[in-house]
């Protein structure tokens, strides 16, 4: 009888599996997968954080063989069907503390616009530890620093929610030992060390540093769809894996307040009538500089980011999402709110070119998803700034993001995915007749760039260059195995910038076929050793060629990872 009673407690206790998820995890990696095959629904359009990370299971269609050999349809939760492979281990639980009767279900219109209750979700701890033989290397890890040698961070936090107020508390505490290897110019900042036109560091230094960050911390309050909160949670934007164009967690996370409406569906009162579904989101955030950029005359200020992202998905074509970034950045000062309004509007200010008073950037995003056979197409387009020439070459200042996924089901009940993405963020080489164009996340007049504390917010590999991913992940019930190649260029337009105001046969003699590469080959291997506790453990070989646009200036760097996470 106590038995009994305690498994009644511990089911009233625990809400569903599904819950939010931290961006790039292996849970939300995970669920992603399940989404490809509409096992589970996708929470968002275009605008993802951990808050917003939220997968919800989807009924599934079942054969059920009866005793006399016929078979009946049943239907069961995604989260009990075969499909979920890891459905006996646990991803993360949110516990109720306190739970109304009615549960917002009740004639009260306004308390059927969150849940009322209070419940809370443990993140972690998780422990992650990496080592670089020879160079920095890796991405979309925050606030880390995998520089050369070794590297760790631990994270793990606590999430409450209750009447449509969340708080999140989740930091990130990282070490980097940042032992010495060759830069490019025996100079810390990036590429450009004789403009200083991008804060994105080489080096951090010549010692080894701790670095505390907020992480996916937070305090929201959320009614249906409508949504405002204020904190530190990187967006995610955007249908690229491993890429996106403007919003990744690849850095440091920066404070940001924003409003607007979570992934929501338009039906027309009275006539039933579904339109679809939309997602929006506004903000305006604080992006820093590091300790290691240029001394310029502006360098000293602090830089605004003002932001929208807006996605559709029609009900008349199922499975497609459209969307659309834009972003304005120029100095922290309060007169540049305004820029929030010019977020909505193509005005240029004082009808002078954009460049002369702030950096611009927009990005255009498809994704087409097709459950039934598992496969997914997406694609990105990116301008940067307004130009003169834009009506003759449209594809001035473009960059763009093609990539497809692909489940394959194997023998012995096991599943498998292919992820395919290729970036090509390249200047256009109509620069060849103007002048030295440093790329999309730079910009001469706001001249830290698109970056905060020295790392790209978009795209860590090939943001100025260009990269292609082709990764082989396959999943059983006790973990995963995935198989990775990925070659990547890192700025390309350092190269090209020399061919600029230079002759040709000097060009030609000094810089052909000085591109800088990155080759990896990877494997990682994911164990749940049991339900809670799983390791996961990396190994990649990279080859290095042309280290810092040195002909024939070649390394091998091996990368070792191994992190431990535990989900109560």
């Amino acid at each position: 009888m106590k038995k009994l009673r305690l498994l009644f407690l511990i089911s009233f206790l625990i809400t569903p599996l599904f819950s939010q998820e931290a961006l790039k995890s292996v849970e939300e990696e995970y669920y992603d997968f399940l989404a490809l095959q509409g096992i589970v629904e996708r929470p968002t359009l275009g605008y993802r954080t951990l808050s917003d990370s939220q997968w919800k299971f989807l009924p599934q269609t079942m054969m059920m063989e009866n005793e006399d050999g016929t078979f009946t349809k049943v239907v069961v939760s995604g989260e009990d069907s075969e499909e979920n492979v890891w459905k006996n281990n646990n991803l993360g639980r949110a516990w109720k503390l306190w739970e109304a009767t009615e549960n917002g279900d009740g004639t009260n219109w306004f308390n059927r616009g969150f849940y009322n209750g209070v419940k809370v979700r443990v993140y972690g701890p998780e422990w992650f530890n990496s080592y670089n033989t020879a160079v920095p290397y890796g991405q979309n890890d925050g606030a880390l620093w995998q520089g050369r040698g070794y590297n760790t961070s631990l994270t793990g936090g606590v999430r409450v929610e209750g009447f449509g107020f969340e708080g999140v508390f989740k930091p990130q505490i990282s070490f980097s030992q940042n032992k010495e290897f060759e830069t490019l110019n025996n100079k810390y900042i990036t590429q450009w060390p004789e403009t200083g036109s991008i804060d994105v560091v080489q080096r951090y230094g010549d010692k080894a540093f701790w670095n505390y960050d907020w992480g996916d911390s937070e305090i929201r309050w959320s009614w249906h769809s409508f949504t405002v909160g204020f904190g530190t949670q990187s967006p995610w934007l955007g249908p690229a894996y491993l890429n996106p164009m403007l919003g990744s967690n690849n850095a440091a996370t920066n404070p940001k307040f924003d409003i607007g409406l979570r992934k929501t569906e338009v039906i027309i009162p009275g006539l039933d009538w579904n339109l679809g579904t939309i997602e929006g989101r506004v903000w305006t955030g604080k992006l820093t500089q590091s300790e290691y950029f240029a001394p310029y005359a502006r360098c000293s200020e602090d830089r605004m980011l003002n932001a929208v992202s807006a996605s559709y998905e029609p009900s008349f074509i199922p499975g497609l999402t459209v969307g659309l970034n834009r972003i304005f950045l120029t100095y922290w000062r309060p007169e540049n709110l305004y820029y929030i309004f010019r977020l909505f509007t193509t005005s240029r200010s004082n009808g002078t070119h954009s460049g002369n008073d702030e950096d611009q950037k927009f990005s255009i995003f498809a994704q087409w998803a097709f459950p039934k056979v598992g496969f997914t197409v997406y694609g990105e387009f990116g301008r940067d700034d307004f130009s003169s020439n834009e009506k003759t070459n449209p594809f001035h200042t473009a960059i763009y993001t093609v990539g497809a996924k692909q489940f394959i089901p194997l023998p012995f009940g096991l599943k498998s995915e292919l992820n395919l993405e290729w970036n090509d963020f390249e200047m256009s080489q109509d620069f060849q007749l103007q002048w030295p164009y440093m790329g999309y996340y730079a910009h001469w007049f706001v001249n830290q760039g698109y970056t905060n504390k020295g790392q790209i917010i978009g795209a860590g590999s090939g943001g100025l260059g260009n990269s292609q991913l082709v990764q082989y992940k396959i999943y059983y019930p006790k973990g995963y195995t995935a198989f990775k190649f990925h070659r990547h260029c890192p700025n390309n337009n350092s190269v090209y910038s020399k061919a600029v105001y230079n002759k040709p046969q000097d060009v030609t003699n000094e810089w052909y076929a000085n591109f800088e590469t990155f080759i990896d080959f990877g494997i990682e291997s994911c164990y749940f050793i049991n339900s809670n506790f799983y390791v996961n453990l990396g190994f990649d070989y990279i080859s290095v060629y042309n280290r810092n646009y040195k002909l024939e200036n070649n390394l091998d760097n091996f990368k070792l990872s191994l992190s431990l996470k535990y989900n109560l």
